[in-house]
């Protein structure tokens, strides 16, 4: 589907947004009564005869634009309708492109006859193209940067696994012009990272560390570390998911699709800042060589760790690569992107992301970042009492809490005991095991991965 930006409507369909008070004073207004459309949110009305798609929209607010519009993508996919516009102004462009190339996203990879739809071209309709030319451009990209992402994200365990995501690195460093480096277990062993080996060490697949960077020509105004959690497959291990845990597992690497995404988002934006992006490639198996409950662990950094849940894996892969990622770059920031807690659904709901750290200023600055991008996040606040619960009696940390409450917070408070003293108000741990993936569509999500994190760590670095 092509999307350009034109001046003189010459589609088949246009689409036209309406609040419930442009229905009384529409021109069709009898032909809307008799069809009952009240112009709810995201609801449509098809007047064929037209050529005209009316949807429904509570304001003109970005976020009701975006979803609006992925309401009518859908509408319009299933038709037979060949080409579509829209009318199109800069406070609007970047919610109806989100909602056009979000909205209208689908994975076909694996259907043996995917549906195929009769719309190729969609034009956005305004009257000075080179005036907003810059913010569609941006937009698109993205846009198409998110789903990269989710198409990672939804890709099966056996086409992605340690070695095939190292692989498709490499494909996107060529690709954007960025440095690559990857790490075998072979460097791992050298480099100490003994909790990541760990976690990997029953997989018929060789653990992988990736560093991607983007270095702008002109002189870098911040540099930023990302770091990915990214568990191809996690079957819990020795302490075993029960069956139906397991099924949508594959998106338990979705943290190191975001940071992919990310890095590929500001490369092609081609901003004046550094971004160094670190993924810690593993899959979490079970076999004779699989490490076990009761395990201490040495991580790179030198502490211990006692193992008490082999499915609590994903932080001893993110503290080795947190720990690697530290002593490689000095960053002005460090976020860290993970689907790391069921817990966090349970606090904030499967939309939202939850976001931990020591700083409140750099929190309050990821919100904002947040709420323009139209990703939804949430803080979970870190106390002394919660971190007494990972206190192990025969190694210097427990993986995980004594108690089963505040396990996204506990978490966190465990990635936090591997950040060094200088970092520690310059990092912050994004949970995005709610928002990461979904089966029911919402928003701009449709079945599958949402690409979450990619948006909003977009707009964060454009704001600098």
């Amino acid at each position: 589907m092509k999307i350009e930006l034109v001046t003189q409507i010459k589609s088949d369909v246009h689409v036209e947004f309406m609040t419930k008070k442009d229905v009384a004073k529409h021109q069709f207004k009898k032909i809307l009564n008799k069809a009952n459309f009240e112009a709810a949110q995201d609801s449509v009305c098809f007047l064929y005869d037209q050529d005209l798609l009316l949807v429904g929209t509570e304001d003109q607010s970005p976020e009701n634009i975006r979803t609006a519009t992925a309401s009518a993508i859908k509408t319009l996919k299933a038709s037979n309708v060949k080409s579509a516009s829209f009318n199109v102004e800069k406070e609007c462009m970047k919610a109806i492109v989100e909602g056009l190339i979000l909205g209208g996203y689908e994975f076909n990879r694996y259907k043996s006859e995917p549906k195929k739809t009769a719309l190729k071209r969609v034009d956005l309709v305004c009257k000075d193209i080179k005036a907003l030319m810059k913010d569609f451009e941006e937009a698109v990209i993205i846009a198409e940067a998110t789903c990269f992402t989710r198409d990672i994200v939804n890709t099966i365990p056996e086409d992605i696994h340690p070695e095939t995501l190292a692989e498709l690195a490499r494909n996107l460093a060529k690709e954007n012009t960025l440095e690559c480096t990857i790490l075998g277990e072979k460097a791992l062993k050298k480099e100490k990272c003994g909790a990541m080996l760990a976690v990997g060490r029953a997989s018929r697949h060789e653990s992988q560390l990736i560093h991607l960077a983007y270095k702008p020509k002109k002189k870098a105004k911040k540099v930023i570390t990302l770091v990915g959690k990214g568990l191809t497959y996690d079957s819990g291990g020795l302490s075993l998911k029960p069956g139906t845990s397991m099924v949508t597992m594959k998106m338990d690497k979705a943290g190191a699709c975001a940071v992919l995404g990310i890095i590929k988002a500001i490369s092609e934006l081609k901003l004046d800042v550094e971004v160094h992006a670190f993924v810690g490639a593993v899959e979490n198996m079970i076999g004779g060589d699989a490490y076990k409950p009761d395990d201490v662990l040495v991580s790179r950094s030198g502490k211990t760790i006692e193992v008490r849940n082999t499915d609590a894996e994903g932080r001893l892969v993110l503290v080795d690569v947190l720990d690697y990622a530290q002593e490689k770059v000095k960053a002005d920031y460090i976020f860290d992107f993970a689907t790391l807690t069921g817990a966090c659904m349970v606090a904030l709901g499967q939309y939202t992301t939850g976001v931990m750290g020591n700083s409140h200023e750099l929190k309050h600055k990821l919100y904002e970042a947040a709420n323009n991008s139209g990703e939804l996040i949430g803080t979970l606040p870190f106390n002394k009492h919660l971190k007494k619960q990972l206190k192990s009696e025969i190694a210097d940390i427990c993986n995980i809490s004594n108690k089963p409450y505040g396990g996204a917070i506990t978490a966190g408070l465990f990635l936090d005991n591997f950040i060094k003293e200088e970092n520690k108000e310059k990092w912050l741990h994004f949970d995005i095991a709610g928002s990461a993936y979904t089966e029911s569509p919402w928003d701009v999500h449709t079945y599958g991965g949402t690409g979450a994190g990619v948006r909003m760590m977009s707009e964060f670095i454009k704001s600098l």
